[in-house]
């Protein structure tokens, strides 16, 4: 059988308390109101204690917050208590964190909050945070982005999607982004009015670009697409029309281990200003805005298009350069059989006959060099050839011979025939 003490700070029991087998009986509230002041003369000052908020509940209409606070070992939970945070602390402590750190308060994160020590006998034990030093989370989160750093390098996947080799023509795009976000209306903009009029194919696939969510929802549009990689040339990933507030899901493992293995070329745009992302580092290519990564993808067809042109201009040029190499041969030997005269007629025709030996020799190989370089350019316009883009599914819509590039010309009942790889369609306009 147990055996009950007087309570501390509790005068002995008379006659009108309650007893039992001459043991005094208390109250609830008596027990509350003595830790009260147990706790209130035992913690008469705030604490600085640092500890991680695995749950925020931050309520709106009323703007107060009720933090879950924890101690973790590993995953095992060491300590766990309840906090507060009234509205008049809240706002003013959510505004310096967001300016400091990039993020609003959230779960999962370590803080360092300077809080007093309270019980109420209504509602129990409680921290009463007054505030919280972001500059403390901001190095946890550096902490963490140089760990994820590390991470990546030991398992041997930081540079892979890097070192991936981006097609010649990156002309077929999967995009994830938002459809209503400036970000994505930018580049799409600037990808369909490039001055050179390079046609791009783009699909979006919609999802959340910032905070916690973003990493279950980008990763999981990598993998929709990653199941249709035949279908694309590389991924785009922009984002656009805000801060840097609620990017440090782009310092996350899973998000960045997910883009550096990804097996086609990724490149990003989602607006750190001020700071390179995990994520940025390890994708393919790296650009701060959307605009600057649609101008790089333009890019890749441009010096395709630089290269041809020069090569061109450098078999006219070659060309004339050897007509005018012959003509000043040729004429310089008239001029010479005519100074010399009659008596050295022999000594000019030994020198006619060195000469064209000498151009046997030379013509033929500079005209097999010239072939060979002619037969590359040949190859690589070949590429370009409509035979291979049908061969690789596309197809050439007609209209009376002549091809289709802007469907709102047709009008209804208009025949038009369309060129596949093997054969031709024909159908009529409807609407």
């Amino acid at each position: 059988m147990f055996v009950p003490f007087t309570m501390p700070n509790t005068p002995t029991p008379n006659s009108t308390r309650e007893t039992f087998h001459d043991h005094p009986v208390y109250t609830l509230s008596e027990i509350a109101f003595s830790l009260h002041k147990v706790v209130e003369r035992t913690y008469p000052q705030p604490y600085f204690i640092k500890a991680e908020i695995l749950k925020l509940n931050f309520y709106p209409h009323s703007g107060h917050c009720y933090p879950e606070l924890v101690e973790k070992e590993g995953n095992t939970i060491k300590a766990e208590m309840r906090a507060i945070i009234w509205s008049a602390n809240y706002q003013r402590i959510n505004d310096r964190f967001v300016q400091i750190t990039g993020n609003p308060l959230k779960e999962n994160i370590s803080i360092l909050c300077l809080a007093s020590i309270e019980f109420s006998p209504k509602h129990g034990l409680a921290l009463h945070i007054q505030d919280i030093e972001p500059t403390y989370t901001l190095g946890e989160m550096v902490k963490n982005r140089n760990a994820v750093i590390a991470r990546l390098k030991k398992e041997g996947i930081f540079a892979h999607n890097k070192n991936l080799e981006m097609p010649l023509l990156p002309k077929r795009i999967a995009i994830i982004s938002v459809e209503t976000s400036k970000g994505y209306s930018d580049f799409i903009t600037t990808l369909n009015s490039n001055r050179y009029g390079y046609k791009f194919e783009t699909e979006l696939f919609p999802s959340i670009l910032q905070g916690d969510k973003a990493i279950v929802g980008i990763t999981g549009r990598l993998a929709e697409i990653k199941l249709r990689q035949q279908e694309f040339d590389c991924v785009v990933i922009v984002r656009g029309g805000g801060g840097d507030v609620g990017l440090s899901c782009y310092d996350e493992y899973e998000m960045a281990s997910c883009v550096a293995t990804f097996p086609l070329p990724v490149l990003t745009g989602i607006g750190h200003s001020t700071n390179l992302s995990v994520t940025d580092m390890v994708a393919h290519t790296y650009n701060i805005t959307p605009t600057d990564v649609a101008f790089a993808l333009i890019g890749y067809f441009q010096r395709f298009d630089e290269k041809l042109t020069q090569m061109s201009q450098d078999i006219v040029l070659k060309t004339k350069e050897l007509v005018m190499l012959q003509r000043t041969y040729l004429l310089n030997m008239a001029a010479d059989v005519a100074r010399l005269g009659k008596n050295q007629m022999s000594n000019s025709r030994d020198a006619v006959v060195q000469m064209s030996e000498k151009m046997r020799t030379l013509v033929p190989l500079y005209f097999s060099r010239l072939h060979e370089r002619i037969g590359n350019v040949e190859e690589k316009i070949q590429l370009l050839h409509p035979d291979n883009i049908l061969k690789r599914g596309y197809s050439i819509t007609r209209f009376k011979g002549k091809a289709v590039s802007d469907a709102s010309k047709l009008k209804p009942g208009d025949e038009i025939v369309t060129q596949v790889y093997k054969g031709e369609m024909r159908s009529r306009v409807e609407n």
